[in-house]
């Protein structure tokens, strides 16, 4: 398995394009993508093309990559419609292949309908990566994992989308579902996205290790889940920027810790003021005190510088 190909070229295209696609999993599409043999690569609803830009950026020569979304069309049942409906009002064909081809020259190979249907248009063990991204319910995304597991290669990956959030509890119980009945094995998971394999986990998550050891900007884990092993990954915090670094929330501290020391500065020459006025009213008092008050102060003074006899 190679290191990855530098797609740096391609982060301000993928970002102007509407979507949801972290730069955690940009990270591992890339290591994936750069990876292993010749293959397929197959998008299973690719929305307005965040992905499916970034993974048509590693399509070698001789490979296909297809990708399969309703887009505008309606739905092949009524809970699916009211999905599509609802989450997807504005997708249209047209966005996804302006888009597509703002940035590469050809489009990938369309099926312009349900993913039930990839089936006819993907051979059988063809790919060597598969991203699901399409309908969260659960009987459609069982589907899904099952033409994944069809045209997927034996050492392919899949990419699930959605596994672990709250409002796609279809997704995770197709997805664990598949990984205690149907032989899938986890290699690794972010915070959207998990990365399995119905081949052998262990080398790709050997090989995954030593190169996250290598990427500081990525933190990781692996947690055992009985006989399995699971690596967690995700972005670093960046670090809080320091005192006059251009940070608007810093800047504002320090103008607000400026004027608490400008009040403080005032305050303090004001007490100033007030006792030098009181230390000058004393003195004059004494200096009218009369002869007498001066008179003690010369014999104290006497007292005091008056040497001592002996004995």
């Amino acid at each position: 398995m190679s290191e990855p190909t530098a797609t740096a070229d391609l982060a301000p295209a993928v970002d102007r394009i509407p979507g949801w696609f972290w730069p955690t999993d940009r990270r591992l599409f890339e290591w994936f993508l750069s990876a292993g043999d010749q293959g397929d690569l197959l998008e299973l609803g690719t929305y307005l093309g965040k992905s499916a830009v970034l993974i048509g950026g590693h399509l070698r020569q001789g490979e296909t990559f297809t990708v399969c979304d309703l887009f505008e069309s309606d739905a092949p049942d009524a809970d699916n419609d009211a999905e599509t409906s609802k989450s997807y009002s504005t997708l249209t064909r047209r966005k996804f292949e302006d888009n597509y081809l703002s940035v590469h020259a050809t489009l990938p190979r369309i099926v312009h309908g349900p993913t039930s249907e990839i089936l006819d248009h993907v051979k059988p063990g063809s790919c060597r990566f598969v991203h699901v991204d399409a309908s969260h319910l659960y009987a459609h995304v069982k589907q899904d994992v099952l033409a994944a597991r069809t045209v997927l290669r034996e050492d392919g990956v899949v990419a699930f989308d959605d596994y672990r959030s709250e409002h796609t509890p279809g997704v995770a119980l197709a997805v664990w579902e598949a990984v205690s009945a149907l032989g899938l094995e986890p290699i690794c998971v972010s915070t959207q996205k998990l990365y399995a394999t119905w081949g052998d986990p262990a080398p790709v998550r050997t090989r995954m290790l030593a190169w996250l050891g290598t990427v500081p900007d990525l933190w990781h884990t692996v947690d055992v889940l009985g006989e399995r092993q699971l690596v967690r990954v995700n972005q670093r915090k960046k670090p809080k920027p320091a005192a006059g670094g251009g940070d608007l929330a810093e800047l504002e501290r320090l103008s607000a810790e400026l004027q608490r020391t400008s009040a403080e500065l005032k305050k303090t020459v004001t007490e100033s003021r007030t006792a030098v006025q009181a230390l000058r009213k004393a003195t004059g008092e004494i200096s009218l005190a009369g002869p007498v008050v001066q008179r003690a102060v010369r014999w104290t003074r006497k007292r005091i510088t008056r040497p001592r006899s002996a004995g």
